[in-house]
């Protein structure tokens, strides 16, 4: 019998594209109990925490209608919304048969990893590599750069100490920027191996306090981190963002990011 692990595992390798995110992985990796759950051996539709439904069906058992069966019994149990990881045609063909429309798009970019020219420096401030002493600091910020964030402002220290347990881990790629001994922002970069084997860099999380904002800290923490992974050899960069975020969007096509790919979040409006 499959595990839901396995299953997503098997969609990867047919779609290319994970059918669950990190936050859901992790979880379930932990041994941690959905919210909501929907399982069985070709299939799975789960949800953590306040997060909308991901589900995955087995290429094997696919065309069989179960896709719509999870939706509808999710629909049931008073779920109403659902990403869709690669918003690939069947996806999309699913959600408008179930009566859900876009409400969200999370954008993938990438870019080559080519060299940055380095920002102008920002006045008063330090970006060096992180310490175990900066952890409390980088929580703050992100709760203050994400607070309206559904997922990534959520995140408290035992969050962050999930994460920084993973294989990828490098604190020396984690960047803070301090302002009078204070963290006012941080690049967390990752290195990791893709499925096909390529070493791929990722701008996993730049936060800015509020307070910095205009300052250019985001651009001077951008490069930082991305000088860092082509350093490491990465074949290219990857980071997500939101479609509506214009200003981060901005920044990333001035520094050579493209869209690559989208995961959209449909819900019943």
């Amino acid at each position: 019998m499959n595990t839901v692990l396995e299953v997503a595992a098997a969609v990867e390798a047919t779609d290319g594209v994970a059918p669950f995110n990190e936050a859901t992985t992790l979880s379930l990796a932990a041994g941690e109990s959905p919210r909501y759950s929907r399982l069985d051996r070709e299939s799975a539709a789960l949800a953590f925490g306040d997060a909308p439904v991901e589900l995955a069906v087995h290429p094997e058992h696919r065309r069989a209608g179960i896709g719509r069966r999870l939706v509808d019994d999710a629909l049931a149990a008073g779920e109403t919304r659902f990403w869709a990881h690669g918003d690939l045609p069947a996806a999309q063909a699913l959600a408008a048969a179930a009566g859900l429309a876009p409400v969200r798009t999370l954008l993938i970019l990438r870019r080559p990893a080519d060299p940055v020219p380095p920002p102008r420096e920002v006045v008063g401030v330090t970006i060096r590599s992180s310490t175990a002493a900066d952890v409390d600091g980088v929580v703050a910020v992100n709760g203050r750069a994400f607070a309206h964030h559904p997922e990534q402002g959520a995140m408290d220290r035992a969050d962050f100490e999930r994460r920084a347990s993973q294989p990828w881990f490098d604190p020396d790629g984690l960047f803070v920027a301090e302002r009078d001994g204070r963290v006012v922002g941080f690049h967390w970069t990752k290195v990791e191996d893709s499925p096909a084997g390529e070493r791929l860099g990722e701008v996993y999380v730049v936060g800015v306090d509020p307070d910095e904002q205009g300052t250019g800290l985001g651009t001077a923490l951008t490069a930082r981190g991305l000088a860092h992974l082509v350093a490491a050899g990465v074949a290219a960069i990857d980071l997500y963002v939101e479609g509506d975020n214009a200003p981060a969007l901005a920044v990333y096509h001035r520094l050579g990011f493209t869209e690559r790919a989208r995961d959209t979040l449909y819900a019943i409006t």
